[in-house]
């Protein structure tokens, strides 16, 4: 069973950067694809970001394209999120998940598990 903890989430005013984490344990996250999602109060859960298993390939949502970008470091089996040029509106509380589906399929939340317990991000104007 994969244990994932996030981390990293703060208060950072609009316009800065904030790097949160994803730190698995018990079990290698290297063969699977992994996601980054948030949801806001009131709201659902959506889709930020996702990377496959292997790393070159990556999808974001339109929202925090050419802000955030989505990587990460098989040997530490972790996976991180660089959130850049904030904006109050990213602020939520962001999770990541494992991809139970081989390839990429949107960022339903459906197709992820093992979910953390989340990192706030807030963002003030």
């Amino acid at each position: 069973q994969v244990h994932l903890v996030e981390s990293g989430g703060g208060l950072v005013q609009a316009g800065g950067s904030l790097r949160l984490s994803c730190a698995a344990s018990g079990r290698t996250v290297s063969r699977y694809g992994m996601g980054w999602f948030r949801q806001a109060p009131g709201k659902e859960r959506e889709f930020v970001a996702h990377i496959s298993w292997s790393g070159p390939n990556t999808y974001y949502a339109d929202s925090v394209k050419g802000r955030f970008t989505i990587s990460r470091d098989n040997a530490k089996n972790t996976v991180y999120l660089q959130m850049s040029s904030l904006k109050p509106e990213d602020t939520a509380v962001y999770y990541c998940a494992v991809g139970v589906k081989r390839y990429y399929n949107g960022g339903d939340p459906m197709d992820y598990a093992n979910w953390g317990q989340g990192t706030q991000v807030t963002v003030s104007s």
